[in-house]
């Protein structure tokens, strides 16, 4: 293996495995693309605006004396520039995203095509109430369909994601303990947890107590009940569990928790694994987020904002935070003033300056419209058939941790397969970029050692399925047969190597120095 004049791998026979770099540098239809304040120069924009005259007075002495240092491009480069960079990106539209514990779903275009409407996309956060009644009614609409899959009689609306869901129920939680006067400081979170929920325990005050995880991937639930006590406020727990595991003691957990006066917070990380099929409610938890971004429909990490609704129980419903959404004569209205709350309602504060994010709210309301109660059940059911096929057609080859039994919406293998023959995890991982696949979360659950945790989601067919399957079976036969060239530094065919992950974190740099370039000396 060869390396060319930008740096870039050779692959045998081709031109540059003959050390013949193209002129260009690029290759084909994969441009070798700068930073765009490389591209840029001083004079150069793509839109013609007027002089303007502006006095002091008016800036009161803040006029900036400066230039402001962006690049300065006409508007085919900045579109060529932008097109460029997103081919080198993988995406949902391009592939199979196997991400474990992400939910990695196709996106339907409908749901964009809503969320794109005027009276949603304007809508502007300090508009009277009275010109945004449709989209208040959209959002009880969402509320109705979510207490109604998970059986909880409130839901706070306006948490922006999973972490700030969690916070938002912990939050209840502790003014629930604070009206009966008691002090609670403990949270019980289980080892194989997200990473957000001990931190979010602690955010909120909490002291963290881990509970272990047994042998066959479940929540040691005997471990958690010996852990009760008059100082435990709530346990967080994830179900399905990070392992892809349904928790078969759930309910005998949650009497245990209710016993001892505290209160059942689950992540709903995972709930595209049982919408449709297990009313959380009916299981005795007290709070649970749901992300929107996550579960119906817009991919999670898709580089727009998130949206983490939190459902409440009976216990805790009455504590949900300002603003609260109502509906009477006046038509929809927000509450904001403790005066003006219904009999009952005791807030714990807000979570934010406004009611949610109305684009998230818009694309999950379209998500459940159009499929109906029997369509989200069917995509949970879909996607739990899709990783159990994955794991039973890939356990011969791939060492499964826990594949004596049925996963849920994701497959858990460990790395022992690969137990001499030098290969690791991450160069497993990595081969998957040449191969046109983005890598599975990789070392996680912590649980596991050399986690490979894969989530193909209910929107894969079989098709798409059974190649993943096959490149996964034939790298793990040849690794284990010692035909190791592909591994050994991969990805060889993306358009950069292997980056030092380490040295990234240890030595960001996290400002771009016009007098690193020739061209800023013009």
């Amino acid at each position: 293996m060869t390396m060319n004049n930008q740096g870039r791998p050779t692959a045998p026979g081709t031109i540059e495995a003959n050390e013949l770099p193209t002129i260009s540098g690029d290759r084909g239809l994969m441009h070798e693309e700068p930073l765009i304040f490389e591209l840029g120069r001083p004079g150069m924009t793509g839109v013609d605006l007027p002089e303007v005259q502006m006095s002091e007075a008016r800036l009161g002495g803040m006029r900036r004396k400066g230039p402001v240092g962006l690049p300065g491009l006409s508007e085919p480069e900045v579109v060529r520039h932008y097109v460029r960079l997103s081919q080198t990106n993988y995406s949902i539209d391009a592939g199979l995203y196997p991400l474990g514990s992400c939910t990695m779903k196709h996106n339907p275009r409908l749901n964009e095509k809503m969320a794109r409407l005027p009276g949603f996309a304007d809508a502007h956060p300090l508009a009277p109430q009275k010109t945004v009644q449709g989209a208040m009614e959209a959002i009880a609409q969402l509320m109705n369909w979510l207490t109604t899959l998970t059986g909880m009689p409130a839901v706070a609306m306006s948490p922006k994601a999973g972490a700030h869901g969690e916070l938002c129920g912990l939050l209840a939680i502790r003014a629930a303990i604070e009206a009966r006067g008691e002090n609670r400081k403990r949270i019980l979170v289980p080892e194989s947890a997200h990473g957000t929920n001990p931190a979010t325990a602690a955010f909120a005050g909490f002291t963290v107590d881990e509970v272990p995880a047994k042998g066959d991937g479940h929540v040691d639930a005997d471990a958690l009940e010996a852990k009760l006590g008059l100082d435990v406020a709530a346990i967080m727990l994830t179900n399905p569990n990070t392992c892809g595991l349904f928790e078969k003691r759930i309910i005998e957990i949650a009497e245990h928790v209710h016993r001892a006066g505290a209160y059942f917070y689950c992540d709903g990380a995972n709930f595209n694994a049982i919408a449709g099929r297990v009313r959380p409610g009916d299981l005795g938890i007290d709070a649970m987020h749901i992300n929107l971004h996550k579960t119906f429909s817009t991919p999670h990490g898709g580089g727009g904002p998130g949206a983490g609704p939190v459902v409440l129980s009976e216990a805790l419903a009455p504590f949900a935070p300002l603003p609260l959404l109502v509906h009477d004569s006046k038509g929809f209205r927000l509450i904001e003033d403790r005066a003006d709350l219904p009999e009952g309602a005791n807030p714990f504060g807000r979570m934010c300056a406004f009611h949610g994010q109305m684009g998230m709210f818009t694309r999950a309301l379209a998500y459940m419209l159009s499929h109906g109660a029997d369509g989200i059940r069917q995509a949970s059911e879909d996607a739990v058939l899709s990783a159990n096929y994955i794991l039973a057609s890939l356990k011969d080859v791939m060492s499964a941790p826990f594949g004596d039994g049925p996963c849920m919406h994701e497959a858990l293998f460990d790395d022992s397969f690969l137990e001499g023959t030098g290969v690791t995890t991450l160069d497993f991982a990595k081969a998957m970029i040449d191969e046109g696949y983005h890598p599975m979360t990789m070392y996680f659950p912590l649980v596991v050692h050399g986690a490979m945790l894969i989530e193909p989601t209910e929107s894969e067919s079989r098709e798409s399925v059974d190649r993943f399957i096959h490149v996964l079976r034939t790298m793990a036969e040849e690794a284990k047969a010692g035909k190791t060239e592909r591994f050994g530094g991969a990805p060889r065919l993306a358009p950069r190597r292997r980056l030092d992950e380490t040295a990234a974190a240890r030595k960001p740099i996290l400002r771009w120095k016009p007098k690193d370039l020739p061209q800023a000396a013009e």
